[in-house]
Order: C-alpha cells, then structure tokens, then sequence
C-alpha cells in the first residue's frame, strides 16, 4: 500500500528530489514501448541532493530500474548505502525475471524511496510496505497523474486485464479507405507511411481479420525508411476461421504469425492477454474496426485523414447499427498532427460504443550497456503518437 498523509496533501519533497523525479521520468521514456514490462526511470541521490547514479529498465529479462541504478553507482565506485531512491513506479516485490526490487534496496542500504506512481499490478505490489517494515522511509504516490501517464497502455493491461486497444484508420476527408475498383495505394502520404512503422516497432501486436490478410496479402512489419526491419516485430494476429495459403507474406520475415479462430474482439485480446500483449494495433479490415468498437473496447482511434475525394469506396469502419445520431459514438480529441499533407488525429472515446448506446441489431461478422553514473542518456527518439496504414497497407 503507498503512503500518503493524513490529511490528504501531497507528499513534501526537497527540491533536488523533484528534480530527480523530472529525470527519472526522462530515463523512463528511454526504455522501450512495448514489451511486458512498464517503463521505469530511477535516480541515485546522495544527502546533499547531488544526483549519484541512475538507471531505467530496458525491457523484460534485464534489470529493473532500480537494480540498474545501483549497478551503475557500484560501476564507478560509489557506495549506494544511505542514497534516496527516486522512482517513477512503486518498487516490486515479488521475484519474475529478475529479482525483488525491494529486497535490491534493501540488500544496497537505501535509506529513503521516493516513487510516483504506486503498483496496481497484485503479483507485484507491496514493495513500498516491504521497505517501510525494514525501516526505510518511503514516500509516495507523489505524482500519480505523470505516472500514470507514462505506463498508461501498461496499466489498462494490468487493470483490465486484457490489451490497450489503438484503432487505426487511414481515410480520404470522405472517409474512404479505397476507390470504388479497390485501389488505395496511396491514400496517404509518404510521411504518414513512414510514421506507420515507426509506430509498429513500438507496439506488441498488430491484428487483422482474415478478409484484410487474404485480398491485401500484407507482411505487417515494422520497417525502416530503408526497408530493413526494425528490432523489435510485433506479433501479427490474423482474426478470423479462414486458413492462409502457404505463400502468404504473413508467413515471411518478421513477427510470429498468431491466428485467433474467433469473431469476437473480447476472445482475441483474452488470448493476447495470455501471451502478456501489452498493446494491440487493429488496423483493418472495415469489419473488424467495427466488431471492436461495437464491443466497446478501443481505448484510443488514430485517424489519418489526407487531403483527398473519392466519393465512393468502402470506409474505414463497418456498420455498427447505428440509426440515430443520438447513438453516435463520441470521441474526444487528444492531439492533433500534420505529417506532409495528412492530418492525424488522435481521439479517446467519450461513449464507448456497447449495447447500452448502440441498438439492438444483428452484429456485423467480423472477418532498450546501462548508462554510466551521472552520464546524460542518449537522446529520446521521438514519441509517435499514433500510427497509420490505409487498410490495404502492407
């Protein structure tokens, strides 16, 4: 359980603490996207404020956060016994790949934790109560709202136990995905194109239905301006009962091939759930985009909408038995962003479309060596905050 005062106010920090919070959260977002794992960030402070070591988790089976930060303040000689440790999540508890971050702090003579974010994660939690039973001082949750931003698709696995759900879709301002004889290449810009794989190289798993898989023939990797393959290649998941033909580019270079031999959105993601996916990107077909918003669980739609009229063509989502505006589903914009000519928009949904908004009716079918004590981190690559693929992108 995290600490907080009695009287509800926040935490008291000293100055050098919430600096090192800023740069925890910084070190943070060096760790990658996907994965298991949540992206933490920690910093080494001695008693004066002055900044020691750090350290953040680079994915699952390296060390923890924590675990880094002591390691790289033994690396270069300093003594880690009486630091402040300040984290951006709750310290574990529990041993999975790697060992209890609290028992680490506790072994290296830390003698205070600062953290922003508590766990909610059950197996893991109870690092905070773990520490202040030996008799460190612990303080936090002292910036829940960060905090939870930073792990935010990780959290929505943890709490709801399935995925955190991006829709995509690539559309004319009509909001066609392809011309009435099929042909889509290209809706978009070479700028959102190249956007697309940026974003796929963070994300755990791209899903498809079989309609998509089977007229598009897509790879469904994550590549370089280049054409080489990121690193990281995300699952792809073909939804649907249809076997692919042995020649398909699905079965080529790049992410496990998973078929999940269902219509129902709830089934794949418990599946995903499974296999500890994180975060899925649903990028078509129409069919598909509509049965996961019908069952309410897009958590964010990226919409690349280029600067383009066809006045005919399949859109981007199918039928959702909708026959009333008052049934609309809503969104909220978060962000918007120009990439060449297109537009991205990046939207949350204010009525999620389940059957309490959406009328009865027959459902459609649905087809990162630890940086060194006090050395600066490489720079960020930047964050996309979205991805794209027209439907028929590869």
């Amino acid at each position: 359980m995290a600490h907080e005062p009695c009287d509800g106010a926040l935490p008291v920090l000293a100055p050098a603490e919430r600096t090192a919070l800023d740069r925890a959260f910084e070190l943070a977002r060096l760790g990658p996207a996907h994965g298991p794992n949540p992206r933490v960030g920690c910093v080494l402070l001695a008693d004066d404020g002055t900044e020691l070591a750090s350290g953040f988790h680079r994915g699952a089976g390296t060390a923890h956060a924590e675990a880094a930060a002591l390691e790289n303040a033994r690396a270069h000689g300093i003594d880690p016994r009486g630091t402040t440790a300040v984290v951006t999540l709750e310290p574990c508890n529990h041993a999975g790949r790697t060992g209890p971050c609290s028992e680490a702090l506790l072994a290296a003579g830390v003698r205070r934790v600062v953290f922003a974010l508590a766990d909610p994660n059950a197996p893991a939690s109870g690092g905070a109560a773990r520490l202040r039973a030996a008799g460190v001082d612990v303080v936090g949750p002292v910036d829940e709202a960060r905090g939870r931003q930073l792990v935010r698709t990780w959290l929505t696995a943890v709490e709801q136990h399935r995925p955190f759900v991006t829709l995509k879709t690539a559309t004319t301002l009509d909001g066609r995905v392809a011309a009435a004889d099929g042909s889509s290449r290209w809706i978009t810009s070479p700028e959102s194109r190249a956007h697309a794989h940026t974003v796929r190289a963070q994300v755990d798993a791209i899903v498809v239905g079989t309609g998509t898989a089977l007229t598009d023939d897509p790879s469904l990797t994550a590549r370089a301006p280049d054409g080489t393959l990121h690193t990281h290649q995300p699952l792809r998941v073909v939804v649907g009962h249809r076997d692919l033909p042995a020649g398909a580019a699905l079965h080529g270079p790049g992410g496990e091939l998973v078929q999940v031999r269902t219509h129902d959105p709830a089934e794949v993601l418990a599946t995903l759930d499974a296999r500890e996916v994180r975060h899925v990107l649903v990028e078509g077909g129409p069919t598909l985009a509509a049965a996961f918003v019908r069952a309410g669980l897009v958590d964010e739609l990226h919409a690349y909408l280029a600067p383009v009229l066809l006045g005919a063509g399949p859109s981007a989502i199918g039928d959702l038995a909708i026959t009333s505006i008052d049934h609309a589903v809503r969104w909220e914009t978060l962000e918007t962003h120009r990439l060449g000519p297109d537009v991205l928009l990046v939207a949350a949904p204010v009525t999620p479309a389940t059957s309490e908004t959406v009328p009865p009716g027959p459902a459609p079918p649905a087809p990162t060596p630890a940086p060194p004590a006090r050395a600066t981190p490489p720079p960020e690559a930047p964050r996309p905050p979205a991805a794209h693929a027209e439907t028929h992108e590869s």
